[in-house]
């Protein structure tokens, strides 16, 4: 395909898009092999009956032997045929994107066709935004992705069309136009490499056999279909392991050979543009854990994902030494101009993070609705804040925990911070207490049975308390000294657990209401497969949402904390001259003084960890916060 002359660049271009085809050929001799072995009963029979014709294998014997290796052949026939059905007609999973048409984006569709020219290859067939800090081609020949590609972008599809070029779209914002081209460079190069017939098809085999594996877990199949699914499964693993490593060197040779040839197009300007690379991952990466996923959690997804990983990576080179300069970058022209609509593209690409991430509906609803940054101190930080305090409030409540608090101002049972403190405050007389209890005469019935006053005590499925440690407090505390770290706020453990199942039903049935979100929103696509938007489309996800969870889910001790926190910043803002606020890098913050309040949390971590109200206390008496006052809830 290319010629072999020249050295340094061209060689190294050469040597890659040889190793390519040599291991796409490797590929393709394991499918002929696989076909072979399939048509070698077959040909036996033939054999056979050709012996029998021309009176060389004569006799019963060599009758049992036509009819037995028929017979064979015809079920291995059957079931070669079947496999390659499936492996034929298995949709390959697609990475789920933002599909960008030629008028949602002209100077895009131009500059990546000019990056293809000067690189002498095949434009991509059409471009597309992940949100992710990574670009690639991504095969989209299989007709069940030309169809939705047709719907798209109105082209005629085909199976020699190129692959589709797919970008991050952090990229466009970070990025200025010249890195964004030099990051782009070798990707688009291989085109080049993968428009060769052999790689092509050594590629539709291998995303071909993957396909097949996953169709025993495709819903709807009856057992007798999903039998022959599960054979189907097994039969493209042994192929998947025959051609697992020649794949991957094919794939290697391809990236090799596209990075030789991008040599020549922007070389200075790609080694600059890396770094920006890996500050927009950091960046990303933050913004996506700290400030996206409480949102995401409160049933609201920020609208500007994109826009605002720009104020935290600015946020970042102010505060790291490191990246400092990076901010001066700013003034030139960022690459989100290409776009013909970046505000409503940036929307789409968060709607879809929001999805890959977390899980959420495909669409904005009642209880899934966009935020804006500028909104996102009162709509999610602070009504986060409020709900989770009322959460906290309702847990102790449901425990049958009482109003410590004294004093005129203050109403009774009401929602106050002295009420938390006071629950999970250990005072050395209570620390002693389980030695007296180990001690003392064994209660009586009547005793044993005082809490039973209180029905939700009795009856509440959150409540954690375990009858074994009121009758036997002896072998509770074995199987305290058992753990490699002792409780030492039991309060807090008994808070957490309630803590923990009320957020589990919370959670369920928010997924209950999702799922039936999901198949409404179904129903109506199903009814109207038409109504598409001309300009931006939706592709994916082909699996369970979410695709790619954030966080490990959070231990009770965690859920606490938070709560607590929460509570604590709910009374400053009622009580002092405090509000809550946005960090770029750490997401949620409470402004005090115009100053954020970076050293609460290993208060409250002394409070719910250790018992100890101490350092939480002073925090309180310095910034004025009034703990017995009642809080706002939601």
């Amino acid at each position: 395909m290319y010629g072999v002359s020249g050295t340094g660049a061209v060689v190294g271009e050469e040597w890659g898009a040889r190793a390519a085809r040599s291991r796409a050929l490797a590929v393709l001799r394991v499918r002929g092999r696989a076909l072979g072995l399939a048509v070698l009963p077959a040909a036996v029979a033939v054999v056979l009956y050709a012996g029998g014709v021309t009176g060389h294998f004569t006799g019963s014997g060599w009758d049992t032997a036509r009819w037995v290796v028929t017979v064979l052949a015809v079920l291995v026939l059957l079931a070669a045929t079947a496999v390659a059905l499936v492996v034929a007609r298995a949709r390959p999973a697609a990475t789920p994107t933002v599909e960008l048409s030629e008028t949602a984006a002209p100077d895009l569709y131009r500059l990546v066709r000019d990056l293809a020219d000067r690189l002498d290859v095949p434009a991509p067939s059409a471009i597309a935004l992940t949100p992710d800090c990574d670009s690639w081609l991504e095969d989209r020949t299989h007709r069940a992705h030309r169809v939705h590609h047709k719907q798209v972008h109105r082209t005629s599809d085909g199976a020699g069309a190129a692959p589709v070029l797919v970008i991050g779209s952090p990229f466009l914002w970070w990025m200025r136009v010249a890195e964004l081209r030099a990051v782009l460079a070798p990707v688009v190069a291989g085109t080049g490499p993968a428009a060769h017939p052999d790689i092509a098809a050594a590629r539709r085999f291998v995303r071909g056999l993957d396909a097949a594996v996953a169709v025993p877990e495709t819903p709807g199949l009856d057992p007798f279909r999903r039998l022959g699914a599960h054979g189907v499964g097994q039969v493209a693993r042994v192929l998947l392991r025959a051609c697992r490593g020649h794949a991957g060197e094919m794939e290697r040779g391809v990236a090799a050979a596209g990075s030789e040839r991008a040599q020549a197009v922007d070389y200075g300007v790609r080694i600059v543009a890396q770094e920006q690379v890996g500050l927009a991952y950091a960046g990303w990466d933050r913004l996506l854990t700290r400030v996206a996923l409480p949102a995401w959690r409160m049933g609201r997804w920020p609208a500007k994902l994109d826009a605002g990983v720009v104020s935290a990576l600015t946020e970042l080179s102010r505060r790291d030494r490191l990246a400092d300069g990076f901010s001066s970058r700013l003034g030139e022209r960022p690459a989100c101009d290409l776009l013909e609509e970046p505000g409503a593209v940036d929307e789409a690409t968060s709607l879809l993070a929001a999805r890959l991430f977390h899980g959420g509906p495909a669409e904005a609803g009642p209880d899934w609705s966009p935020v804006e940054w500028s909104q996102y101190p009162e709509e999610v930080v602070d009504r986060k804040w409020r709900t989770d305090a009322a959460r906290l409030h309702e847990v102790l409540d449901r425990l049958g925990v009482a109003d410590s608090s004294a004093g005129p101002s203050t109403a009774p049972g009401g929602p106050t911070l002295t009420r938390v403190m006071a629950h999970l405050s250990v005072t050395p007389s209570a620390k002693e207490q389980p030695q007296a209890q180990a001690q003392a005469p064994a209660t009586t019935p009547a005793d044993a049975h005082a809490p039973d006053d209180d029905p939700e005590a009795v009856h509440d499925p959150e409540a954690v308390h375990d009858p074994e440690a009121v009758h036997d407090p002896e072998g509770a505390h074995d199987l305290a000294a058992l753990d490699d770290e002792p409780q030492t706020n039991p309060a807090a453990d008994a808070l957490a657990g309630a803590l923990s199942a009320l957020l589990a039903r919370e959670e369920a049935a928010r997924e209950a209401r999702a799922a039936a979100t999901a198949a409404e929103a179904a129903k109506t696509a199903a009814a109207a497969p038409s109504a598409t938007t001309p300009h931006m489309a939706v592709s994916g996800p082909d699996g369970p949402l979410p695709l790619f969870p954030l966080q490990p889910p959070r231990t009770g001790r965690d859920l606490l904390a938070d709560h607590v926190t929460a509570m604590v910043c709910c009374a400053a803002v009622d009580t002092a001259e405090a509000a809550p606020g946005l960090d770029w890098l750490d997401g949620p913050a409470l402004i005090v003084g115009g100053e954020r309040a970076s050293d609460l949390g290993p208060r409250v971590l002394a409070l719910v960890e250790d018992g100890d109200p101490e350092p939480l206390r002073a925090w309180l008496a310095r910034t004025g916060v009034r703990p017995e006052k009642p809080v706002r809830l939601v």
